[in-house]
């Protein structure tokens, strides 16, 4: 397989979180949410464990999610911390998206493979899936917020005690591009010894 370095090379450094407010609420192709679930499930992993696990919403299943995340908030929040903003903010932000995947992380049983490994395999998945939305033109972004660190959340996405969830991966036709982005020099981040 013969591929092109520069095509790569652009692609990751276009790559960018497209948030929610910047979508049209227009829906995705479901064939591109299956070739980036595809792509995703392409990732390394430490003996083969595949650890990562994927509930897609979309139509009616955003209002489901929508709804039990805000009710979770609720549920969850002392009245002294309640902010109004933002139970509307997990009602509303959703909806807004043409899908929006759950990520799991599925804890294999024998133990051979340190968890954080599952973790980053994981983590090297959503990758895939943030390259292949970019290469579709399509907006996505990680959002670790809500309830993605409730542990009474877990069953909700068909995750068990083991198991973690680490997010929700929300993609939705593009109305407002993210602007460009830079990083500080790599040599400030590399020590080379030879």
């Amino acid at each position: 397989m013969k591929t092109q370095p520069e095509t790569l090379n652009s692609l990751i450094r276009n790559r960018r979180s497209v948030y929610p407010k910047q979508y049209t609420g227009n829906q995705i192709d479901e064939n591109i949410i299956r070739q980036i679930l595809e792509n995703a499930n392409w990732a390394p992993n430490h003996h083969k464990t595949e650890p990562w696990r994927f509930v897609v919403f979309s139509g009616e299943g955003l209002k489901e999610f929508a709804d039990y995340q805000s009710e979770m908030y609720l549920k969850n929040t002392p009245k002294t911390d309640f902010q109004e903003v933002k139970f509307e903010q997990l009602k509303q932000n959703p909806l807004t998206a043409s899908h929006i995947i759950a990520i799991g992380m599925n804890r294999q049983t024998k133990g051979r493979t340190p968890e954080i490994e599952e973790v980053m395999a994981v983590a090297c998945a959503v990758q895939n899936m943030y390259l292949t939305a970019t290469a579709y033109n399509v907006g996505a972004y990680w959002s670790t917020g809500g309830v993605t660190y409730l542990e009474e959340a877990k069953p909700f996405f068909g995750l068990e005690e083991k198991d973690k969830l680490l997010g929700f991966f929300y993609v939705g036709e593009i109305a407002k591009p993210s602007p460009d982005n830079t990083r500080n020099p790599i040599e400030e981040k590399v020590t080379w010894r030879k």
